[in-house]
């Protein structure tokens, strides 16, 4: 399993949030889904044998946001 922190771009309003972690809880594979909307960021859980942080990119730049930056860490 790896932490994924991804810092995203487009967030305007409380309801982005929800739509960015919807859709990241529907990727096969993630878990511990956290949407900080101050921060701009969203954290999860990943296991990299289902899904890659990659398909979790397409997915939300899919929705109209943009990931700036992403960082990993295997727990």
């Amino acid at each position: 399993m790896e932490k994924v922190m991804m810092k995203l771009g487009g967030l305007t309003c409380p309801s982005c949030l929800a739509k960015i972690q919807k859709g990241v809880e529907a990727v096969d594979g993630t878990a511990d889904v956290k949407v900080l909307f101050n921060a701009g960021k969203v954290k999860f859980t990943l296991d990299p044998a289902v899904s890659s942080p990659k398909t979790v990119q397409e997915g939300i730049e899919k929705m109209g946001y943009t990931v700036q930056g992403t960082k990993m860490k295997e727990v």
